[in-house]
């Protein structure tokens, strides 16, 4: 096990270029030394190195990751800009993105994700990022405790002509392929009335890092529940939709409700541990995505931020056979 937490530690650990190497050499030349900075800081970010083009930012991911992962079972809207370079979540710029680790929902998720700047914001609209093995230490011992005994459920609806159409998540049009992946991934999917999808996902709220053996807290419980959205947004779904009928929401495991003072603890503990920078044109950023959440300020002007993601990590539930 490597003692990580020994060692002093920024979020994140920056790199300025001392040459005009491209950094997909930089990175390839020296992976095992940037993979243990990734693992000690949870996020490195590299600046000054000419990375003209999300050509060069996908060559950075290959030389760290190799094949970038595809987009799936996603929760936000965004758009390929080459292959499976992605944009940053399409969201309007006077909104915040809060605190999460991608794809922590899922049975499967990314071990790392990337982050290029491809042009600043005018203002604001940083990326900020949380160390998830501070805000496990940082939560209260009973409300972790918990979530550790009961586990946590994400329920989604999908329906036409609102947010991410199922057929986009899936990839598939075929209702029985839906419940076939949904199956095999923990998830119990219930159709209801024309094209309304219902999904519930029974996860668990913490790990263990597989290279660390440190204690993180690895969830969408904060940000898929109802409370942490705004509060205007919030009254108008609940108004909509119910509780039961919310795009997205987060129970205990065994359904009950999660009480919005518990939810509001957890935002304390992830807002407690962010750091912030600010971003630089050509910036590249890479997330140990089970050491750090990430998020977004809300911003303004022509912000463009690409996304990709790599090493695929498989969860119990699936090593384990289901």
């Amino acid at each position: 096990m490597t003692d990580t937490l020994s060692q002093e530690q920024t979020l994140p650990h920056v790199r300025e270029a001392d040459d005009d190497r491209p950094l997909h050499e930089v990175v390839a030349a020296d992976r095992a030394r940037w993979r243990e900075l990734l693992t000690t800081h949870g996020a490195l970010l590299f600046r000054g190195y000419p990375v003209d083009d999300v050509t060069a930012f996908e060559a950075v991911v290959r030389a760290f990751s190799g094949e970038p992962l595809t987009y799936s079972e996603r929760s936000s809207p965004r758009h390929s800009i080459k292959g499976n370079v992605y944009t940053s979540t399409d969201y309007p710029p006077d909104e915040e993105i809060f605190l999460h680790n991608e794809n922590s929902y899922q049975a499967v998720w990314p071990r790392v994700v990337y982050f290029y700047c491809d042009r600043e914001p005018e203002t604001r609209g940083a990326t900020p990022l949380a160390d998830v093995r501070r805000v496990h230490r940082a939560i209260d011992p009973a409300v972790r405790e918990e979530f550790e005994r009961r586990g946590w459920m994400v329920v989604r609806n999908y329906r036409p002509h609102f947010g991410v159409s199922w057929p986009e998540v899936f990839g598939t049009s075929d209702r029985a392929e839906v419940e076939r992946y949904c199956a095999d991934r923990g998830m119990v999917a219930e159709w209801l009335g024309d094209d309304h999808l219902r999904t519930r996902a029974l996860r668990k709220a913490t790990y263990t890092h597989p290279d660390t053996g440190e204690d993180v807290w690895f969830n969408h419980i904060t940000f898929f529940h109802h409370s942490s959205l705004d509060e205007d947004l919030q009254e108008g779904l609940l108004g909509m939709f119910g509780e039961e009928g919310l795009p997205t929401n987060t129970y205990y495991g065994d359904g009950a409700p999660i009480p919005s003072d518990v939810v509001a603890h957890l935002r304390a503990c992830y807002r407690a541990e962010s750091r912030r920078f600010d971003w630089r044109h050509k910036d590249v950023l890479l997330v140990d995505n089970m050491l750090a959440a990430h998020g977004r300020e809300p911003f303004t002007g022509p912000r463009k931020i690409a996304v990709a993601m790599g090493e695929a990590h498989v969860s119990d539930y699936l090593a384990n056979g289901g």
